[in-house]
C-alpha cells in the first residue's frame, strides 16, 4: 500500500502542476533553445565552470570525461583506452557526490554510483559545464539541490532560419588503436513549434597500443621494465537517442529516447609484470525521458519523468582466476515537479519534490535483490538586493531500502545550503561569493549488498562544504576582447568517506569506509581573447588546483594525516585557442601532480607526476551550401609514459583524424 500510495502522490503532484501551468502564458520564451525564462536572477551565485560552442568543439577530446579534464578541482580517473571506464571526481569528495544531469535529466547507477562519461559523445552536445554546490536557478528537481557538484550536459537543439526543414551532420574519424568512429545528425523541423534530432554513433577500435612499464623498488633498484602493446582494450559500441522539442502557449517540451550498447574488453592491472585477459563486459542501457516547463505571470512549474533499464553482463574466463559468467539488472523510474513563484521584483521562492524507484538483480547466488523507494523535498528562496544576491535552500531526503530475507532499513536527512554573492563596485566587474552546503549519500547497492564485495556495515556518507571566491571579468571589443580570473579557496569535511578500490579487477570494487577526511584547497582559473589582427583571435585559458585532502580520522593509524588515494597536491591545465580566416590551431597542456596509491603515504605507494601535450590543426571548406571540416590531432605529443590508476598504462603518442560535413 505504502509504494501504491507513493506512485499515486507522485503522480497526482505532476497532474495538479501540469493543468495549473496550462491555464497561464509565458514571460519569456527562446524559441531557439527551448528555455522558459522566468524573473529571476541573471548572474550565477554559484561557482560554475563552462565549456560550449565552438570552445567545447576544438578541444582534443575523446569523451566528456577527456573534456572535464580542463575544469579546476576535477579528478578523472581513466582506465586507458578509447573504451576505458571514465569517472570524474570533484574537490577529492568521491564521484557519488557528483551529480551527471543530461538535459536537465539525472543520470543514475543505483549499483554503484559511477556514470562511465564515456559513453557519451561530444557529437551532439552543445554545452558542459561544472557546478559546485548546485546551479543558482531555482526551478530544477530537488535531486539537484542535494548533489555536492553537479556536471550538466546539455545537447545540440536545432535552429532552423526562414525556409529552412532539415539540417544534416556526418563526421567520420579514425586514427590511432585501429579507431573506426562514425557519427550522424539529423535536425528536422515537423512545424512551427516542433522540431526532432536523431543521433548516431558507432564506435570500434582494437583498443591496442605500445607501453612502457617501468616499476623502481624503494631502494632504488628496478622491479621491472616492461616495453608491449595492451590487449584486450577493444571496443564495439554503438549510441543512439532520438529528441523531441516543442513549444507550448506559455511553455516548452521535451522528450527523449536513449541507448547504448556495447561490448568491451577489460585489459586488467599489470601486476608483477603479469596481466589479465579474460574479462569482458557488455553494457545495454536505455532510458525514455520527459520535460514539461510552463510559466505565467508569478508561477513557473517544470516536471521530469523517466523510465530507465540497464542490463551488465560481465564474463572473467581468466585461467588464473574462478570463472565468472554474471548479469546485473537495474531498474528505475523517477518522477520530479518543481515550482517557483515571484514574491516580489527581487524575492522568489520555490518548491520541489522527486520521487525515485531502484530495483536490482543478479544471477548470483544468495543476491539480495535490493529495492530502494526516495522521496526528496526540497524548499529554495532566492533575493536579489542590487549589489548582494543570497539564495537558501534545503532538502529532505527520505530513503528506504527493503532487502529479501531481512528487515527494511531508512534514512531521513535535512540537508542545507547557503549562498551570497556581492558585487562591490557598480560596473559588476568584480564579484565576491561565499557558500556552505551540506549534502549526503547513501551507500550504493553494490556498497552494501554486493555478493563478494558488498560491507552491509558501512555508514553513510556525509559532507561539509564551505567556498569563497573573487571573479573579475570584462567583454568589450578592440584588441583585448575578454578577460577573466577568478579563484576559490575552499574546505571539505567528509564523514564516514566511502573509497573504491580496483580489487585487480576493473569492474570489482573493495568498499571501505575511510571514517573523516579534511579537505582544503584552491581553484584558479583565467581566460583572456585578443584580435592582434584583423580576422585573428587568439584566446588562451589556464587553470591550477590545490588539494590538501587528508585522512584524520585516529591518530593511531601509520596513515594519519595521509594524503588520500589518487589525490594530488598539485593540478592544472593551460589550453590555447587560434583561429585565422578558415584555419584553427588548438594546443592544450595537462599536469597532474605526485600522488599515492594506497593510505599510506609511502615511497612504495608513491606514483608520479605526469604532464601530458596535445595540438590539432584544422580547415573548413564552404562549396555552397555545404560546409565541411578537416581535423588532424595529435594527443601525448612528446610521448609521455604515466597511468592515471596504478597498473593501468596509458598511450603513449597516438594520432586522429576527423572530416566532418554540415548540410
Amino acid at each position: 500500500m505504502r509504494r501504491i500510495f507513493l506512485f499515486i502522490l507522485s503522480g497526482a503532484s505532476l497532474w495538479a502542476s501540469a493543468n495549473v501551468a496550462d491555464s497561464v502564458s509565458a514571460d519569456t520564451i527562446s524559441l531557439r533553445e527551448f528555455t522558459v525564462a522566468a524573473s529571476a536572477p541573471r548572474r550565477e551565485t554559484v561557482p560554475v565552470q563552462t565549456l560550449a560552442g565552438e570552445k567545447l568543439r576544438r578541444l582534443n577530446s575523446n569523451s566528456i570525461a577527456d573534456a572535464m579534464r580542463y575544469f579546476s578541482g576535477v579528478q578523472v580517473k581513466d582506465y586507458g583506452g578509447v573504451g576505458g571506464i571514465k569517472t570524474v571526481n570533484v574537490r577529492s569528495m568521491g564521484t557519488n557526490h557528483t551529480g551527471v544531469v543530461y538535459d536537465g535529466v539525472a543520470l543514475g547507477n543505483a549499483q554503484n554510483g559511477q556514470i562511465d562519461l564515456g559513453q557519451f559523445s561530444l557529437d551532439n552536445m552543445e554545452a558542459l559545464s561544472l557546478h559546485n554546490g548546485q546551479k543558482s536557478a531555482l526551478l530544477q528537481p530537488a535531486r539537484d539541490f542535494g548533489n555536492a557538484a553537479t556536471i550538466y550536459m546539455r545537447t545540440r537543439v536545432p535552429h532552423f532560419v526562414a525556409g529552412e526543414k532539415f539540417h544534416l551532420r556526418g563526421t567520420v574519424r579514425t586514427g590511432s588503436f585501429d579507431l573506426i568512429n562514425p557519427s550522424v545528425l539529423g535536425e528536422f523541423r515537423l512545424s512551427n513549434t516542433v522540431n526532432t534530432s536523431v543521433s548516431a554513433e558507432w564506435l570500434k577500435s582494437s583498443g591496442k597500443y605500445k607501453f612502457r612499464y617501468r616499476r623502481v623498488k624503494p631502494d632504488g633498484g628496478i622491479a621491472y621494465d616492461t616495453t608491449a602493446t595492451r590487449q584486450n582494450g577493444d571496443i564495439n559500441a554503438l549510441r543512439a537517442e532520438v529528441n523531441f522539442n516543442g513549444v507550448t502557449p506559455g511553455g516548452d517540451w521535451h522528450a527523449k529516447v536513449y541507448h547504448y550498447n556495447s561490448e568491451r574488453g577489460i585489459p586488467g592491472a599489470i601486476v608483477n609484470n603479469v596481466w589479465r585477459r579474460g574479462e569482458r563486459i557488455w553494457d545495454n542501457n536505455t532510458f525514455v525521458q520527459g520535460r514539461f516547463s510552463h510559466s505565467q505571470g508569478r508561477w513557473s512549474t517544470m516536471n521530469n519523468a523517466k523510465y530507465a533499464y540497464y542490463h551488465t553482463h560481465y564474463v572473467n574466463n581468466d585461467d588464473r582466476q574462478i570463472k565468472v559468467d554474471n548479469r546485473y539488472r537495474q531498474q528505475e523510474v523517477y518522477l520530479s515537479t518543481a515550482n517557483v513563484v515571484t514574491i516580489t521584483r527581487q524575492w522568489w521562492a520555490s518548491a520541489s519534490y522527486d520521487f525515485q524507484w531502484n530495483t536490482m538483480s543478479a544471477d548470483l547466488r544468495d543476491f539480495s535483490r535490493p529495492v530502494r523507494f526516495t522521496n526528496m523535498l526540497s524548499l529554495a528562496t532566492a533575493a536579489d538586493f542590487g549589489r548582494v544576491r543570497a539564495q537558501a535552500s534545503g532538502l529532505l531526503t527520505l530513503v528506504n531500502d527493503e532487502v529479501k530475507g531481512k528487515p527494511s532499513s531508512s534514512k531521513k536527512v535535512f540537508t542545507p545550503a547557503v549562498y551570497v554573492t556581492a558585487y562591490p563596485f557598480e560596473c559588476r566587474n568584480l564579484s565576491a561569493r561565499l557558500f556552505y552546503k551540506r549534502s549526503f549519500r547513501m551507500p550504493t547497492f553494490n556498497d552494501l549488498y554486493y555478493t563478494d564485495t558488498g560491507n552491509s556495515s558501512l555508514k553513510p556518507e556525509r559532507v561539509d562544504q564551505y567556498n569563497f571566491g573573487l571573479v573579475y571579468g570584462f567583454a568589450r571589443s578592440g584588441f583585448l576582447r575578454g578577460f577573466r580570473i577568478s579563484s576559490d579557496v575552499y574546505y571539505n569535511r567528509v564523514k564516514d568517506k566511502i573509497i573504491a578500490y580496483p580489487k585487480g579487477q576493473q569492474f570489482r570494487w573493495t568498499m571501505l569506509n575511510l571514517g573523516l577526511v579534511d579537505i582544503k584547497g584552491v581553484d584558479a582559473s583565467a581566460s583572456a581573447t585578443v584580435e592582434p589582427v584583423c580576422e585573428l583571435e587568439i584566446t588562451v585559458r589556464g587553470q591550477y588546483t590545490y588539494q590538501r585532502a587528508i585522512d584524520v580520522t585516529r591518530s593511531s593509524d601509520s596513515y594519519y594525516r595521509h594524503q588520500i588515494p589518487y589525490i594530488p597536491r598539485h593540478s592544472g591545465s593551460a589550453v590555447l585557442n587560434a583561429s585565422w580566416r578558415k584555419w584553427g590551431l588548438n594546443y592544450s597542456y595537462i599536469y597532474v601532480g605526485e600522488r599515492y596509491n594506497q593510505q599510506e603515504n609511502t615511497s612504495y605507494n608513491h606514483m608520479r607526476a605526469w604532464h601530458t601535450h596535445d595540438i590539432s590543426v584544422s580547415r573548413d571548406f564552404v562549396f555552397g551550401k555545404v560546409r565541411a571540416r578537416v581535423l588532424a590531432e595529435v594527443n601525448n605529443l612528446l610521448s609521455q609514459d604515466y597511468d592515471v590508476i596504478l597498473n593501468y598504462p596509458m598511450p603513449k603518442r597516438n594520432f586522429r583524424f576527423t572530416f566532418t560535413v554540415e548540410i
